[in-house]
């Protein structure tokens, strides 16, 4: 076992060696791109996050309008019932007013206390009479203006409903986008699936993980002939969908790495240097823009299994390739309005 043991640092040593050939200047530029590339993506996050609070917003917002409509609809019925009691009660009082009217006439001659009275209450009718027209005509104005708040109530309701509707076909066009690619990539990796690779759908976009024992020797970065097949069949798929962002994470367990003498300090180097050789091989004979790919190290801080075992580390180590479809077309609506 010792001899293995000194047999694998000297293989460490002699990739140390080559790999310490790189200048500093040109490791610079690789890390100054992978932070420029995390900052692109945690940008991409942040407006998927902010397009799904807008649309939670929009329809807690036509809610409200819906209950407002509804207690307007009532307070109209409430008017309009009050309007017709006020019609009722002007159609008693004008009859009484007339009969009134007569009874005074047929008095005019008789009893002078009798007629006096007659003509306070008739006086008292026309007062009476005089409110209920005033509460009538206040009632039809009432009327009137919450006729013409709900007109306007319900115009927004149907622009929102539009804009909702115009959301929700192109979210569904955007799923379905992002289903048919699912299910390019499952087809074009099947061989590989359930053998070191896993392939998921999740807010909207692709996850293709890949665990380490298929691309990587442990504490390496160069991929093997296994891994590299896996990569140049999903590179075909990715050909064929120009609208598709990449971004490659590589992910580390919480083992510090150990280089010896290599250019690499720890587990963040190793992650970034991982990811960015996938990013090679996807471009290596491609068609590929290299504008669509992110390359991103996450080292030990993003692990799937926090449980201090073998295999929750073997687990943690692995590399993610996320593809996020162009989300532009949605953009553009929200900012319409």
């Amino acid at each position: 076992m010792t001899k293995s043991i000194f047999a694998i640092l000297g293989s460490i040593a002699i990739v140390i060696s080559s790999v310490s050939c790189v200048s500093g200047k040109k490791y610079a530029e690789l890390e100054g791109t992978s932070k420029h590339f995390m900052n692109e993506r945690d940008a991409f996050k942040t407006d998927n996050i902010g397009l799904e609070m807008k649309n939670r917003e929009l329809e807690a917002k036509m809610a409200s309008l819906e209950k407002e409509i509804g207690s307007i609809k009532q307070d109209i019925s409430r008017a309009e019932s009050e309007r017709d009691k006020a019609v009722d009660d002007y159609s008693k009082l004008s009859s009484k007013y007339t009969e009134l009217q007569n009874a005074q006439e047929d008095l005019i001659k008789g009893n002078v206390k009798e007629t006096q009275r007659l003509l306070a209450e008739l006086n008292a009718a026309q007062d009476n009479l005089q409110k209920k027209e005033d509460l009538l005509r206040k009632l039809g104005q009432n009327l009137d203006s919450k006729k013409a708040s709900l007109d306007e109530l319900t115009f927004e309701l149907d622009k929102r409903n539009a804009k909702l509707a115009e959301l929700e076909k192109i979210l569904d066009a955007q799923k379905r986008i992002v289903q048919d690619l699912k299910n390019k990539v499952s087809e074009a990796l099947l061989g590989f699936e359930n053998n070191g690779l896993t392939v998921t759908q999740k807010d909207g976009k692709v996850y293709i993980s890949l665990d380490e024992k298929l691309l990587f020797k442990s504490a390496s970065w160069e991929i093997d002939v296994n891994g590299r097949n896996a990569l140049k069949k999903l590179a075909a798929v990715l050909e064929k969908n120009p609208g598709i962002q990449i971004t490659i994470e590589g992910h580390t367990d919480n083992v510090p790495y150990n280089p010896g003498n290599s250019q690499l300090k720890d587990n963040w180097d190793l992650s970034v240097k991982r990811a960015t050789t996938v990013v090679r091989v996807l471009l290596e004979g491609s068609k590929i823009k290299p504008e669509r790919l992110t390359a991103s190290g996450r080292s030990e801080y993003l692990p799937v299994d926090n449980h201090s075992t073998s295999d929750a580390r073997q687990k943690n180590r692995r590399t993610e390739i996320v593809l996020t479809p162009d989300l532009t077309e949605l953009y553009e609506l929200i900012n319409k309005y």
